[in-house]
């Protein structure tokens, strides 16, 4: 069969049911033979958006996201959403074309190094040089980017190749030299944690995105419950167990609320589960884990004293590591030392705009009105920050943000390819007015597929984040005011989709419940103080 077809098979083989991409020269000989299979082919408004959708579709589902760009511009475009999903550990396989072999490195027409400009933030590249070797190949792209420390992959496929006729089979396994994964943690460190959890007084579970990856989530549950150690995250985590647990206490960081800080500046023992402690995680408190013993667990041994020391290093899966640790520990009396984490919070009371719609309460509410296995994506800025300190998770809630590389723009894309992957449950992006702007044409992929998702807009004109940080360190804000901005409502209208604009709190439960109700994709526009703070 014809090499373009063998891809296809191959991702037949692995199970993959939909893919997104924007076709191009590069890559036609692959559509006419997805033309021909079962696979659906999702045509996004963007390269870009194509990557964020299948990002968005792998953290939704638990599975590899794949996505298709062509050469030159087309490949180009795909980077970000490249960087966005390797710095956040999804795990993506994308398939660029490439400009024919004969004609690489002669700056032909749509030419561009993509394997290496995406060297630094991909887990593995391959620029195809031989279409015998492409069943190889992509078996190996899913398994490296599903397995350890999940990630992106990116294959580079020249035109020419994808036309040969090959002889077609399929690996059954794979055995890469140098690349084998740990995933149970070592039986004497598991012993000593648990020695050292006997002689803790103030113990603390932090954990990142690697208890989603891990799908560990009730793992964790049932080690906090046993063990009785309460839980802070890090943004990533904010998925890791539902919000009324009471051992949960929130987000840490620079974003984080301040009793979670607290807690790990008081602890005398600190667990981080499945997150490196980048910088906005451990800017929170003035003295980050001084005082604690610490031990670090983590499927990438690479990530473990990066950024933070430790005492006790426990290299694999956070799932198998969690049931180890479940197995063995015995309850420890954690009682006075919950109770002293929650006399940490702030006694400030909230103060609720009357004027306009207040970010904060609305996602209060919306987290009570909608259902318990509700996939929530957010954009980046003010509105990522609101969400995460604010919308309750309930047991089977999903959050999908984009953590590490801070990707505006994210948010709707992300939703798009969520709904697809788990077609039905609720999905809700959360936005602002800035990022929205950055992938409102992803309006013309929901209206052609009849994608119904919620969008929460917070529209305070403007770049609010960088106009928050603007005011707190030089206190004037500039370059950030958005003064021309379109009528959202009728812009979605204009889509053939529907849409509400909310100027008060009292108007929020209402248009919450026509969202709700509605059998298409609903916008529902919230008029925000540009003033407003997101703490």
């Amino acid at each position: 069969m014809k090499a373009a077809e063998a891809i296809v098979e191959c991702l037949k083989q692995e199970n993959v049911k939909i893919v997104f991409g924007y076709p191009g020269a590069a890559v036609i000989a692959i559509y006419e033979a997805l033309r021909k299979s079962d696979i659906k082919h999702i045509l996004t408004r963007h390269e870009q958006a194509a990557g964020h959708s299948a990002s968005g579709y792998a953290r939704a589902t638990g599975t590899t996201g794949v996505c298709i760009a062509t050469s030159g511009p087309g490949a180009t475009n795909i980077i970000t959403s490249i960087a966005t999903a390797y710095m956040d550990s999804t795990p993506l396989v994308i398939i660029t074309g490439q400009v024919r072999t004969n004609l690489i490195g002669r700056d032909a027409f749509q030419e561009a190094d993509i394997v290496g400009a995406t060297e630094s933030f991909t887990k593995h590249s391959y620029l195809v040089k031989n279409a015998k070797e492409i069943p190889r190949i992509i078996k190996e792209a899913f398994y490296i980017a599903s397995t350890g420390r999940p990630g992106p992959v990116l294959i580079d496929i020249p035109a020419d190749l994808q036309e040969i006729d090959i002889d077609f089979k399929y690996p059954n396994e794979v055995d890469i030299r140098g690349y084998k994964p740990t995933v149970k943690g070592h039986k004497g460190q598991i012993k000593r944690v648990l020695e050292r959890l006997k002689d803790s007084r103030r113990p603390l579970i932090c954990v990142g995105g690697g208890i989603a990856l891990a799908k560990a989530e009730k793992e964790l549950k049932s080690f906090v419950e046993k063990s009785k150690i309460p839980v802070v995250h890090t943004l990533m985590g904010k998925d890791c167990m539902e919000s009324d647990n009471p051992y949960y206490m929130g987000l840490i960081g620079s974003h984080g609320f301040r009793h979670a800080n607290l807690a790990v500046q008081h602890a005398d023992l600190l667990i981080f589960i499945g997150t490196r402690i980048a910088d906005r995680a451990a800017s929170g408190t003035k003295f980050f884990a001084d005082n604690a013993y610490v031990i670090h667990i983590d499927v990438d041994p690479a990530e473990i004293g990066k950024n933070i020391g430790y005492n006790i290093p426990v290299v694999g899966d956070a799932k198998n590591i969690l049931q180890q640790l479940t197995s063995g520990v015995s309850p420890l009396n954690t009682e006075e030392w919950v109770e002293e984490i929650k006399a940490f919070r702030s006694n400030r009371k909230y103060e609720m705009d009357t004027d306009r719609v207040s970010p904060k309460y609305a996602l209060r509410l919306l987290s009570e009105m909608v259902e318990d296995d509700a996939v929530i994506t957010t954009d980046v800025g003010q509105n990522q920050i609101w969400s995460v300190r604010n919308f309750g998770i309930k047991e089977s809630t999903k959050f999908i943000t984009s953590g590490g590389l801070g990707t505006m723009g994210y948010g709707l894309p992300s939703a798009v390819g969520a709904k697809f992957g788990v077609p039905s449950r609720r999905v809700i992006a959360v936005t602002g007015d800035g990022g929205f702007q950055m992938s409102l044409f992803e309006l013309g992929t929901i209206a052609e597929y009849d994608v119904n998702i919620i969008i929460l807009l917070f529209n305070n004109s403007g770049l609010g984040m960088v106009r928050e940080i603007q005011r707190n360190v030089y206190r004037e804000p500039f370059g950030v005011a958005i003064n021309s901005n379109p009528d959202f409502v009728k812009l979605v209208e204009a889509y053939g989709l529907k849409g509400r604009r909310v100027s008060t709190n009292q108007e929020l439960q209402d248009a919450f419940q026509e969202a709700l109700a509605s059998e298409k994709a609903f916008l529902i526009e919230c008029m925000v103080n540009p003033m407003e703070s997101t703490l």
